[in-house]
């Protein structure tokens, strides 16, 4: 389990590595920072560097029945549980809190929308998936300088949406992606025929509602199977010193 983690992290890796040298970020590292929102590739290299991590140890540790590898595995993942556990109570405790930085998130990011293809794509799905647009809704699209209702905005978005916020018609093969073109200009009545006027934040409060035994049971699958690795470990390291012990 420990090397298929550790080939499926390698793998993650490169896909980041590749995303990024397609973007030319390794050509040049200081524009890591230049986007003004969330980076997806981010996403790749965290996981993957971590499951590689994971992997590496407990693959080698149980292999060369290296304990301090074993040790450093198994507190590694106690972390992460640890972590997991906490980001879960402070979620329930402070939901308030966890809504607010969630509409910050989702609106940092639609300033930054056409800044990043990766981010774009990122945004396009969330909304087509959840059915939604911007973070409260559709106005929100007013923090982009393209799709701004603003007179001075010359752009031929100007008070619309992207396509990702249409509603979408099921006779329709290939997608229209001007049809949120001038689409906040009409009444809200109207808008409600061409776009999604809910607000991604509370589709998501919706989305997890109606999902929560399906969420939950994902989260105890993960808790579960980690506690078994730290537990798997240890066992293996008692094993290595009693035999040791006993030379």
């Amino acid at each position: 389990m420990s090397r298929h983690g550790e080939f499926l992290g390698i793998a993650f890796l490169g896909i980041g590595l590749w995303a990024w040298n397609e973007k030319g970020v390794l050509s040049n590292i200081s524009s890591i920072t230049d986007l003004g929102g969330f980076d997806p590739v981010w996403l790749f290299l965290v996981v993957g560097g971590v499951m590689f991590i994971l992997g590496f140890a407990g693959c080698i540790g149980a292999l060369r029945e290296n304990t301090f590898l074993l040790k450093f595995f198994s507190v590694f993942l106690g972390i992460i549980f640890f972590l997991e556990l906490t980001a879960g109570v402070l979620a329930f405790v402070f939901k308030d809190w966890i809504k607010d930085q969630l509409y910050f998130f989702i609106n940092n990011n639609i300033r930054a929308y056409r800044d990043d293809i990766d981010l774009q794509n990122l945004i396009d799905f969330t909304q087509e998936y959840w059915q939604c647009c911007g973070a409260f809704g559709a106005d929100d699209w007013n923090l982009n300088i393209y799709f701004n209702c603003t007179d001075s905005n010359a752009s031929r978005e100007r008070c619309g949406v992207p396509f990702s916020c249409c509603t979408k018609d099921p006779a329709e093969d290939v997608i229209n992606t001007q049809c949120g073109y001038d689409a906040r200009q009409k009444p809200e009545v109207d808008q409600q025929i061409v776009i999604y006027t809910k607000g991604c934040v509370p589709q998501f409060e919706k989305w997890l509602q109606d999902n929560l035994t399906i969420v939950a049971g994902i989260f105890i699958g993960i808790a579960l199977l980690q506690i078994f690795g730290i537990c798997l470990a240890q066992n293996l390291v008692s094993d290595i010193e009693a035999v040791r012990a006993s030379w």
